[in-house]
């Protein structure tokens, strides 16, 4: 593996990273679409929106921090995917932006929009988003209408590389069956997840209960739209490089045999499957479930760590073109140059530190529970 080449794999890894770590914080919109199922009264309420309002700019943080590394070690996804589906893009981008208004105002004296507008905001963060996202990372696996033509990079009138072949921009991904699937899986994901956040964040016996029993109930659609999701890419064909020759090809299995070819990559795939179903049965069987959380977690990150390293690497094309297979894109022939990689290399070493002081801010601040006792003499809207 030449300097090139190691570079491209490890950045590669740093976005699968950054990626199953945003799902994994994705708990927040997901509690966001329960505020009025799991509390009651206004008390129980607030004591919910506390609860996840001190973790949403992780979140946002998170999305931004992948876009970020996205556009430094990966330039032509970017242009292709954010300048081509903007639409799509456009939708998740403002369903964050209302979310973090939502949080900003929503207790401010005097805002005329009102508490009900700005809960109607976190809901539609905590599913369009959500479901967008999903959309969003499953065209991944489906394909992008789009073209690719480096020579035009020579023609001064107009040096645009890539091209965007419907005038959907981004919409006609919604209507795919296994797009679907996967936007639907993360939003019951997350609606599950958040479940396990308060019940582990809150110490609250009511809010507890019906957490509990709401994790259940989403974890059923959740391994129907997942389990289809993933019966879809595992059986199907995906986009093979032939190096030597430089083309593009379908594969059947390929996503199947990218697991067993590169056994690090199965083997923490089957480790956060497994993760997650017992996360999910621990929460159905066990009365003393407050710490499922960590366990849905990790199980969540390994799978899409796992999910995404499977598109890039053995010779994998991560965004494919569904309409000039040649254009898509991998790894190899996306990716920025040499020094660029390389100098965003060395800023990838803070992230070690910044994930230990993220860990200690965290524990810092959910060191008490949240109780009832805290809000009891509140009483501003």
């Amino acid at each position: 593996m030449d300097g090139l080449e190691f570079y491209q794999h490890y950045w590669w890894f740093i976005i699968s990273l950054l990626a199953a770590l945003l799902v994994v914080f994705m708990f927040v919109q997901g509690g966001q679409t329960l505020i009025l199922r799991i509390g009651k009264d206004d008390i129980e309420r607030k004591m919910i929106l506390n609860s996840l309002g001190r973790k949403w700019e992780i979140t946002f943080t998170t999305l931004v921090v992948y876009g970020g590394a996205f556009f430094a070690s990966f330039s032509l996804y970017y242009s292709t995917s954010f300048g081509g589906a903007y639409w799509l893009w456009m939708i998740i981008l403002f369903s964050f932006i209302i979310q973090a208004v939502a949080y900003e105002y929503m207790n401010k004296p005097g805002n005329f929009l009102g508490r009900k507008t700005y809960m109607a905001f976190l809901y539609i963060n905590g599913f369009i988003g959500v479901y967008s996202i999903g959309i969003a990372v499953s065209t991944l696996f489906t394909g992008a209408p789009f073209y690719v033509n480096k020579d035009n990079m020579s023609d001064m009138f107009m040096p645009v590389i890539s091209v965007w072949g419907n005038s959907a921009h981004g919409l006609d991904a919604y209507f795919n069956l296994t797009n679907i699937l996967l936007g639907l899986a993360l939003v019951f994901l997350t609606r599950m997840s958040g479940c396990f956040y308060l019940m582990n964040n809150i110490d609250y016996h009511e809010i507890y209960l019906r957490c509990r029993k709401l994790a259940i109930i989403n974890s059923i659609p959740f391994l129907i739209c997942f389990l289809g999701f993933i019966a879809f890419i595992f059986v199907g064909e995906g986009y093979a490089v032939d190096n030597i020759n430089e083309v593009i090809y379908l594969e059947k299995y390929k996503y199947a045999i990218n697991m067993i070819q590169v056994p690090f990559i199965g083997i923490i795939f089957v480790l956060g499957v497994l993760l997650v179903v017992f996360s999910i049965f621990r929460t159905a069987y066990s009365h003393t479930a407050r710490q499922t959380f960590w366990y849905n977690a990790a199980g969540t990150l390994f799978v899409v760590l796992a999910l995404f390293l499977s598109l890039g690497y053995n010779d994998t094309a991560y965004y494919p073109s569904n309409i000039d297979i040649q254009s898509s894109l991998t790894i190899t022939n996306s990716s920025s140059s040499i020094f660029t990689l390389k100098v965003m290399s060395v800023v990838s070493l803070l992230i070690p530190i910044v994930l230990v002081y993220g860990a200690v801010v965290w524990r810092a601040m959910d060191k008490c529970k949240i109780t009832e006792a805290e809000f009891k003499d509140d009483t501003s809207e």
